[in-house]
């Protein structure tokens, strides 16, 4: 398994007039975790591009369990339960508060696509060979 933390201070604009942060402004969150998780392994989406790969969303979904609110400083926990071995990657995602409190929770599928044929392709095997160790005995 692999896991990554990206903090991210909730913005006033990206609130509602409750002050507690607008549904769709998660997805965003998952997408600043999930190029940061990559990073943290010393590879961007950037490298991946120059490649000729690309990641399309293919399914996202969020489950609400606790506001966040304008302020907050928050903790997106990304996670890789499994190593991918075909043309898919499932990234779980986790919102945490500063007091530790459990306020999201969601799962982001994306295909890796060669660019030019749109053709799914599997993960850059350099990014491969970055995860993998995660998944070698004793790394979940």
């Amino acid at each position: 398994m692999y896991v990554a933390e990206t903090n991210i201070r909730v913005r006033y604009a990206e609130t509602d007039q409750m002050g507690v942060v607008y549904h769709s402004h998660y997805f965003q969150y998952f997408e600043v975790a999930r190029a940061e998780c990559i990073r943290h392994l010393g590879f961007t989406y950037a490298d991946m591009e120059k490649t000729g790969v690309i990641m399309p969303v293919v399914e996202v979904n969020c489950k609400y369990l606790r506001p966040a609110l304008y302020d907050d400083l928050l903790t997106i926990k990304t996670i890789l339960k499994q190593l991918p071995e075909d043309h898919k990657i499932l990234f779980h995602q986790e919102v945490y508060n500063e007091k530790k409190d459990l306020l999201a929770t969601g799962n982001v599928l994306l295909f890796f696509m060669n660019a030019a044929t749109r053709q799914r392709t599997k993960m850059p095997d350099t990014l491969y060979q970055k995860i993998k160790p995660s998944f070698d005995a004793g790394g979940d």
